[in-house]
Formats: C-alpha cells, structure tokens, sequence
C-alpha cells in the first residue's frame, strides 16, 4: 500500500461488506479495541451495515485508495442508547486498516462523517475507547471531544480486564 495514494472516502455500499467485515475481525482477533471476541461472517455483519444509511443520523463513511479501491477504514456513527431520550446523542467510532495508520485516515473519515452529521438534529457524540490508545485519544481530541470519564476494568477479553475512556463533544 504506497504511502502517497489519494484516499477517498464516501459512504459505505453493500459491496463493502467483505472487506469491511475483515477489517473489523482483524480487531476482534487480535486488539482490546472492540469488545467483540468471535469473528463475524459477512451474513452476520449485514444488520450492522443496513444500520448505517446513508442519510439520516446513523452514517458509514469509507475510506479507499483512490487507485486499487482498497478499503483503509471507515468511521459510523450509530445509536447511543436504545432509550427515545437518547435520539439526538450518538456513538462513534473509527477502525483504520493494518498498515494503513499514521497517514490521516482517521481522520480523513471523521471529518467526512461530522460534515455528514452536521444538518442532523444531534446534540451530542460519544466516543468510548479501550485503554491504552494514545493514537485514537489524540485524534478524538483534534475532533473536539473532551475526556469525561473512565470505565475501569469492564470489559474481559484476552484473558485480563480492560478500562474504557468516555469522551464527548458537542454537535
């Protein structure tokens, strides 16, 4: 993957749903990042794409070399809680493609997804990240979020427990 590619990013299609399903899984196996600790088929991953329209307050953006169309991540925003309450209050999260680090992908996506975001009737953002995670810390700061607390040891996965940092920023 050349350093210098132009990246494009743009909604998430249904022809995406492999390659961001392996994307996603590389996290799974082998990162504290996702909570998640099976695996997901594409067939099971499929709700989580519908999910992300690409109108409305629940996005998918996707990053892609502009010349292979390889995908270097993607970033969503999706509900906070289940609660009518929590409408105008959303999650999100960006996952950057092995290699691919270090050369602005993240925040390529999250600038494509708060411009999305921005006519939507959103009050707020969440963002949770598992500790440690200098990289993602810094680049929700660039975006705004602010450090609001500290889930301790709340997630097991790898047989040892893990702290979850809540960050938020106003939409």
């Amino acid at each position: 993957m050349p350093g210098t590619a132009e990246v494009q990013v743009r909604p998430g299609v249904e022809e995406d749903l492999k390659p961001l399903t392996d994307l996603y899984n590389h996290y799974v196996r082998e990162t504290p990042i996702t909570f998640d600790t099976e695996p997901f088929t594409p067939e099971e991953r499929r709700p989580w794409l519908l999910s992300h329209p690409e109108d409305g307050p629940y996005r998918l953006r996707v990053a892609t070399d502009a010349e292979s169309q390889e995908i270097l991540g993607y970033a969503t925003s999706s509900p906070y809680r289940a609660k009518p309450a929590y409408v105008t209050s959303v999650e999100t999260t960006v996952y950057v493609a092995p290699g691919a680090g270090g050369r602005g992908i993240g925040s390529l996506l999250y600038a494509s997804l708060f411009d999305a975001l921005a006519a939507e009737d959103l009050h707020r953002a969440y963002a949770g990240i598992a500790q440690p995670n200098e990289a993602s810390a810094r680049l929700h700061a660039r975006f705004g979020f602010r450090h609001v607390g500290t889930y301790r040891e709340v997630g097991r996965k790898f047989d040892r427990y893990w702290d979850v940092a809540w960050y938020e920023r106003p939409l």
